[in-house]
């Protein structure tokens, strides 16, 4: 079913389409994007009042984030046959000026975005164990080809030695962030309740007693052991990369990542992300040289079947992020 008929005027229209865009993952739940509608364009910015100086000091993720909901536009453009066309980082003179996309009808839209439309809205954040049962290597092939057809690359990590140590990194990065007291405030200032719709969501009776316990506890080593299990116990651990680490690179991973994350959640998978060994400056190399190839990791993710259903994510009205 179409989002909206023909003849609805283009503002209106493309404000439907970022209805799906806004679906898009992000740190924290920060949701660290704003847009621009102008005649047949819009325009995607980045927020930084909406950064995570401590735990993405370069607006690394958060870029990255925001490459997502360029995805998801893409997506939404297709299934109501528009061909959309992106420029890049288009003036070098605005740092949050990301992307302008351009949209046209078209009676040939492409078909790979097209039928990933239906998972936008059935993508979660899967922290819980998954299901134990094995991902079949026809749908890893279809996970490494959508990274691909994005410029980037998604490494499968098959060895259990070096999955062990990419435990032990997730875990050692989880005792480095909890140590520091900058990084577990922030962590707290996006400790909201649901109705606020954005953060970390916990009911609002709740809110205030967790902002105490994360700013004045070190709760490092009890993340690091669970974060370690997650990992044994994943289906699939793999590593999203780029050749390069620029702004456009990080774009370029956010589109790929999340090409990734509706193509696995149209075969029964949901994701989730072990980014501390990226977040953490002092532990990239060590992933990095774990992986054994050129290039920059971005995004460490586990995959695998939910045991169980989760409700969706709270997000900000548009009249908050449209202009």
């Amino acid at each position: 079913m179409r989002i909206f008929e023909s003849s609805t005027p283009n503002a209106e229209r493309l404000r439907s389409l970022l209805k799906y865009a806004v679906l898009a993952p992000s740190s924290h739940n920060t949701q660290p994007w704003r847009f621009q509608i102008n005649n047949n364009t819009v325009s995607l910015y980045a927020d930084r009042t909406r950064a995570l100086p401590a735990n993405d000091p370069d607006d690394r993720e958060l870029t990255i984030s925001c490459g997502c909901a360029l995805m998801n536009l893409r997506v939404a453009a297709a299934h109501e046959g528009l061909d959309m066309t992106c420029e890049i980082v288009p003036d070098h003179n605005d740092e949050d000026l990301l992307a302008v996309a351009s949209f046209h009808e078209t009676e040939s839209p492409s078909l790979g975005e097209t039928e990933l439309f239906q998972s936008i809205e059935a993508r979660r954040t899967y922290r819980k164990r998954f299901a134990p049962r094995e991902v079949t290597d026809s749908i890893l092939l279809a996970l490494i080809e959508a990274a691909t057809e994005e410029g980037a690359w998604l490494q499968v990590i098959e060895s259990e030695s070096i999955r062990q140590s990419i435990a032990a990194i997730v875990s050692e990065g989880d005792l480095l962030q909890w140590s520091n007291p900058s990084w577990r405030r922030e962590l707290a200032a996006w400790i909201h309740p649901r109705h606020r719709g954005d953060g970390l969501t916990v009911p609002g009776i709740v809110a205030p007693i967790a902002h105490i316990v994360v700013r004045t506890f070190d709760l490092g080593k009890g993340v690091g052991a669970k974060d370690k299990q997650l990992v044994d116990e994943s289906s699939v651990i793999a590593v999203l990369g780029t050749e390069g680490d620029s702004v456009i690179d990080w774009l370029g991973a956010g589109q790929a990542l999340e090409r990734i994350l509706l193509k696995a959640q149209a075969n029964g998978l949901q994701a989730s992300f072990l980014n501390q060994p990226i977040q953490v400056a002092s532990l990239r190399p060590k992933l990095q040289s774990l992986l054994g190839r050129t290039g920059f990791a971005q995004i460490l993710l586990r995959l695998g079947f939910p045991a169980d259903q989760l409700d969706s994510v709270p997000r900000r009205s548009l009249d908050e992020i449209v202009d």
